[in-house]
């Protein structure tokens, strides 16, 4: 008898859960924007995100993204590069069902990382991989998107050579980014 119940309560949740989407369950995204680090310049992102609706309120995805970012200082006597990779999974939460959909989320993944840093005096070489998180706000408006995050990941040690030998140093990571895209498959029904 309590097999039967609970299949007959498993069913009512998944048709319930089923007929209660107005939104499809895939998205794809694809995104380009900009990156600002942490420690001043900025760069270009481009992004990918296949996600999946559990329900028109919660969606689940995974972003693979790939940022390039510079820094010149004013006087021109320092330069940074810096490149980044990122593989994350991240969970968004829509705040209304209505055609302009704001959303909040957060996600979490490995970054890819390399930096390169030239002064007069010496020269920086950095990279490896971290374990970052972002918080994000972003807004569906039709099949568009807008959004912005705040990659948050740990530095990572730099060796710097100069004239007297070599020493490590520390990199800065984080950056901010904002972006605008569109997506395929995840309209309405």
């Amino acid at each position: 008898m309590k097999k039967f119940v609970l299949s007959v309560l498993s069913m009512m949740l998944v048709a319930s859960i089923a007929s209660a989407q107005d939104y499809k369950p895939f998205k794809l995204g694809l995104g380009l924007g900009y990156a600002k680090p942490g420690s001043g310049g900025g760069g270009i992102l481009v992004d990918l995100e296949p996600a999946y609706r559990i329900n028109d309120d919660i969606a689940v995805g995974l972003r693979i993204e790939s940022a390039v970012m510079a820094k010149i200082s004013p006087d021109g006597t320092e330069a940074s590069a810096s490149a980044n990779g990122s593989y994350t999974v991240n969970g968004q939460y829509y705040l209304t069902s209505s055609k302009v959909r704001p959303y909040v989320g957060a996600g979490v993944g490995v970054y890819m990382l390399a930096a390169v840093s030239a002064s007069d005096t010496n020269a920086e070489v950095g990279g490896g991989s971290e374990i970052g998180f972002y918080p994000r706000l972003g807004l569906d408006i039709g099949n568009f998107n807008i959004n912005i995050d705040y990659n948050i990941i740990s530095s990572s040690e730099s060796v710097m050579a100069d004239g007297s030998g070599t020493t490590t140093g520390k990199i800065k990571n984080s950056y901010m980014g904002i972006r605008i895209g569109g997506y395929m498959f995840g309209g309405r029904r």
